[in-house]
């Protein structure tokens, strides 16, 4: 089982290395990059390259790591037991299997996606520490042991919004996807959109990274941030000479698909003010 590219998602080298060696090692791969840069279509990627399903964990700020084993709904059973509901007399009835009891109880090997693993509480890894190690976990209601009939493959997002344990790192094979030069982007956005006119692109890509230099922008725009630019680009049947605007503002044409904060349109704003002055 390799993964590469596919026909949707262009991969790296050392992407595609990273996440063989994780394959091989059967150790969860935990992804790191900017926003946007395609973290989470990874997993998607990677179940489609393998020809494997897939099994999505999306983590919230109020996500525990229980929820992930399963959860026992002890409400719902005294509510039954009140109405004389027979149900009541096997509490398997009342349990709600987490994503990780799917992954483990599926009749093959599965991807699963844990994403954006730092939203969660500091303690929400290390919480999973020995579940993802040993594959199994106990369910303290039924007595019983859940064991991975098949180790999945676990892929784990993060947007480094927080700093994760050393231990739960210990057990992760890293990768963290850097933002792709013009070259890959050019490649990335031929396959989306491979009938943009090349003059577009070259004199997109070219404002679009000197945006991203920019000093003191606070969230430069991402790949697919890009990628919606770049459409709305090709909806409008702009000239590369149409970019640049009137030259009267430094913001690019339709910035609200790249710019996402009013203090960076107000950046520009001034950028543009400034140099209105320097030109007198």
């Amino acid at each position: 089982m390799k993964f590469s590219s596919t026909d949707s998602y262009v991969a790296s080298h050392d992407l595609t290395v990273a996440v063989n060696a994780a394959v091989t090692l059967e150790r969860p791969l935990l992804v790191k990059g900017e926003p946007g840069t395609g973290k989470t279509e990874l997993a998607r990627q990677v179940a489609q390259s393998l020809g494997l399903p897939m099994i999505e964990w999306h983590i919230k700020s109020t996500t525990r790591a229980a929820q992930g084993l399963y959860e026992y709904d002890a409400v719902s059973r005294l509510r039954d037991s009140q109405l004389g509901d027979p149900r009541v007399a096997d509490v398997a009835n009342y349990i709600r299997k987490g994503k990780l009891w799917q992954a483990f109880e599926a009749g093959g090997r599965v991807v699963l996606l844990i994403d954006e693993i730092d939203k969660a509480d500091i303690e929400f890894p290390n919480d999973l520490l020995q579940e993802l190690d040993r594959m199994e976990f106990f369910v303290y209601e039924t007595g019983e042991t859940i064991r991975a009939q098949h180790r999945p493959v676990v892929i784990i997002t993060s947007n480094n919004e927080k700093e994760l344990p050393d231990a739960f790192l210990r057990r992760c094979f890293f990768h963290y996807i850097a933002f792709p030069d013009a070259e890959t982007m050019k490649r990335i956005v031929d396959v989306h959109f491979p009938d943009i006119k090349p003059a577009l692109l070259t004199a997109a890509l070219t404002q679009f990274y000197e945006l991203r230099e920019v000093p003191g922008l606070k969230k430069p725009p991402s790949t697919s941030e890009v990628l919606d630019w770049l459409k709305l680009l090709m909806a409008e049947d702009l000239a590369p000479e149409d970019l640049r605007g009137d030259g009267r503002s430094a913001l690019p044409r339709l910035h609200g698909a790249l710019l996402k904060n009013e203090q960076d349109v107000h950046l520009f704003e001034r950028l543009a003010f400034m140099a209105r002055r320097g030109a007198r």
